[in-house]
């Protein structure tokens, strides 16, 4: 774990319990909406098994970790074990640390990262997304519910998916999968080089003059550092997500602790902006590095 979270985990040990019991219900949703289990999403799930072992003996998951293992030893997850599953999801997933809405939005999560744990979305998929959206629609107006919501009308209204459909939705699906979680997508760049995901590809990032935001954690700088370089470089830094911020930055070490891992309140605000007409990029680290590297 990275060490910018581990002043958290003393005091977000339920909180984190209540999220994952959250997301493994909209995994199981996710990967069976289009009523068939594909072995990459089989593997999928298992990697959420492997991840949750050592707390084996920790509630909830002494309840859930001997059925989802049993489910999956062979291999396959069968309908009777898909239903007891989320039956058992249903019966353990609590409000007591995140409202109804949160708890819904994390299971909305868990179904677009199932959905996309294929690399692959089909047009049998969204059709269920989009009943599981009518059937929420208290999530409106929460980012990612309309945006979601938005492109899948558009992908469904000629009756078949293509790529330039396809890739903008796998881009933006993927980015709710769990840290370390592989799937194989290709992000389509579209207008001012950002995708209909959260990040900015090939992003173009200046420094002169311009204003950085930074969130999350990173694994090669800490927060002073980064502040440090940027200024080094002839850019200011803010904590604060404004009109006036050029870049948002966000760290390569997803925070286990945030009540939605892939960001916080600071990206939620930024995709608003960006939604408003406002030109600011969301920069992955791994883009914001090679930009430095460039400026080198």
């Amino acid at each position: 774990m990275h060490s910018d979270h581990l002043a958290y985990i003393g005091f977000t040990g339920r909180s984190r319990f209540d999220k994952a019991v959250n997301s493994l219900l909209g995994i199981v949703e996710g990967i069976s909406v289009d009523g068939r289990v594909s072995d990459e999403e089989i593997a999928f799930l298992a990697a959420w098994l492997d991840e949750h072992q050592p707390l084996q003996d920790r509630h909830p998951f002494n309840e859930i970790i001997p059925v989802l293992a049993e489910a999956l030893a062979d291999g396959v997850l069968g309908e009777e074990e898909r239903l007891d599953l989320l039956w058992l999801c249903e019966r353990l997933r609590s409000t007591d640390y995140h409202d109804a809405a949160t708890a819904d939005m994390q299971r909305l999560h868990g179904i677009l990262a199932g959905i996309a744990s294929d690399g692959a979305i089909t047009e049998a998929e969204l059709r269920g997304l989009s009943e599981w959206l009518r059937d929420h629609e208290h999530l409106r107006r929460c980012w990612p519910y309309d945006e979601v919501d938005s492109l899948i009308a558009g992908a469904l209204a000629d009756g078949r998916i293509d790529g330039r459909e396809h890739d903008p939705l796998l881009a933006l699906f993927s980015e709710f999968a769990p840290a370390g979680a592989q799937i194989t997508c290709s992000p389509q760049v579209q207008a001012g080089a950002t995708t209909l995901g959260l990040c900015a590809v090939c992003p173009e990032v200046r420094f002169d003059g311009t204003l950085f935001c930074f969130t999350g954690a990173s694994s090669k700088y800490t927060r002073a550092g980064f502040v440090d370089l940027v200024t080094s470089l002839g850019a200011r830094a803010t904590n604060s997500v404004t009109r006036s911020l050029d870049y948002l930055v966000i760290g390569s070490e997803g925070n286990p602790c945030w009540s939605y891992a892939c960001y916080g309140r600071k990206v939620e605000k930024a995709v608003a902006l960006r939604r408003q007409g406002h030109r600011l990029l969301i920069v992955h680290e791994n883009d914001f590095h090679d930009a430095v590297s460039d400026r080198a």
